[in-house]
């Protein structure tokens, strides 16, 4: 089932449920650029697409399993392979469209969701022209990681009663949303799971992080990282440690002095601006440039095609 519609901002907006594998039920979402061609197609891992739509460019969504609006126990993440699996079909299934099929690809992923960027760019590493990390989750924050004696028997709970609420951790919504109205908004929301960690969600997203930061050296995809200088959730020193050893050659990383860690969603209007506005312009950028790239690539073919057929009239 698809519904859609369009608002007064020149921006349509659809959602759809789909069907994985395990016979859940997923849902997704876009939007799109009304009335114009979209420069690129963005793939969001967590986050919401309305300003780079405005911008021009296709943004395609999908809630993993366990939140949101997809099925699944809330905030329970059984396989974190399955994430990635889930999100990748339906991303590639995107891309194979028509009229999609040159255009250019980048992942946005914000929180875990740069984690999940992460690891789908390592499970088809030439498919993605580029990704946006905002204060990605390479590593838990040592002010949020549990001491390793609990953390060694969290890990052998997690396999006997995995959906237990009892992974002690500091209120997340307090340290990373410095906007109180944004608190308030997330507190209020049914969908956002606020309760403590599930023991096998815990142990799925400390190995992540853990396999993510033992191989930052094998990132070489074009990136952009965005990192608020105040947050205590994903650590910023992290993100610096992968803009140095990934084996990307383009890569840029912004750190923003005094923001915390939804720097694109609960701080000051003019902060998230500029933030944003240097999103778009290291899309825009890279965008042109895959678009000429694309164009003179399709020059030389009919130039080439042209040639053959010239020496077969010969």
């Amino acid at each position: 089932m698809a519904t859609d519609h369009a608002d007064q901002t020149g921006i349509k907006y659809e959602e759809e449920f789909i069907k994985n594998p395990r016979g859940l039920k997923l849902f997704t979402c876009k939007w799109l650029p009304e009335n114009r061609d979209p420069k690129a197609l963005i793939f969001m891992c967590h986050g919401t697409g309305m300003r780079l739509a405005k911008e021009g460019y296709e943004v395609h969504g999908i809630d993993y399993e366990g939140h949101g609006k997809s099925s699944g126990l809330q905030g329970f993440v059984p396989s974190f392979k399955n994430i990635i699996d889930d999100c990748f079909e339906h991303f590639v299934s995107v891309c194979e469209k028509g009229k999609n099929k040159n255009k250019a690809r980048y992942l946005l992923g914000e929180s875990m969701g740069g984690a999940v960027a992460l690891l789908l760019h390592r499970k088809q590493p030439s498919f993605w022209n580029g990704a946006i990390l905002v204060a990605p989750m390479c590593k838990i924050a040592d002010e949020l990681k549990p001491h390793p004696m609990v953390i060694s028997i969290l890990s052998r709970l997690s396999n006997v009663f995995p959906t237990w609420r009892i992974v002690p951790m500091q209120d997340i919504i307090d340290v990373a949303f410095k906007s109180m109205e944004k608190r308030q908004e997330i507190r209020a929301n049914p969908l956002c799971y606020k309760g403590r960690p599930r023991l096998k969600t815990a142990h799925q997203l400390l190995m992540v992080s853990l396999e993510i930061e033992k191989n930052l050296n094998q990132v070489s995809l074009p990136f952009l990282i965005v990192h608020g200088g105040d947050d205590i959730v994903t650590d910023p020193s992290v993100s610096k440690l992968l803009y140095d050893t990934a084996l990307s050659k383009d890569k840029t990383f912004k750190l923003y002095p005094g923001m915390w860690h939804a720097l694109t969603s609960a701080e000051p209007p003019e902060s998230i601006d500029l933030v944003f506005s240097d999103i778009i312009a290291w899309l825009d950028e890279r965008t042109l440039t895959s678009s000429e790239h694309l164009r003179s690539s399709e020059m030389e073919q009919k130039a080439m095609h042209d040639g053959l057929l010239s020496g077969k009239n010969i």
